[in-house]
């Protein structure tokens, strides 16, 4: 089993740029001992996304907008959660009063 060499943003991007201004995908690819579909994957990624391109260790950058649906999205869960608990409680207070 081989281990996963992790690469930092600063590597993917110059490694791209690299591979860019150069015009050999495959030749840049082997000096940097890496391998070509890696390397498209990195270029492809760096034109769609730019800066955002390569978060690391799973984060994501969020627009405001992004983040502002996820800060709803977390509101909403909690009211509902609340929500549940006062119906419980309502429904707890109204069969003590019965008896």
């Amino acid at each position: 089993m081989t281990n996963r060499r992790i690469h930092t943003a600063k590597f993917k991007r110059d490694a791209s740029q690299l591979a860019r201004t150069s015009g050999n995908l495959s030749g840049t690819a082997r000096d940097l001992g890496i391998h070509v579909s890696l390397l498209r994957k990195w270029m492809n990624a760096e034109q769609e996304k730019g800066e955002s391109a390569f978060p690391g260790q799973g984060k994501q950058v969020l627009t405001p907008e992004q983040q502002e649906i996820q800060r709803l999205g977390k509101e909403n869960e909690i009211l509902r959660q609340e929500r549940e608990i006062l119906k419980k409680a309502a429904a707890f207070f109204a069969k003590e009063t019965t008896r």
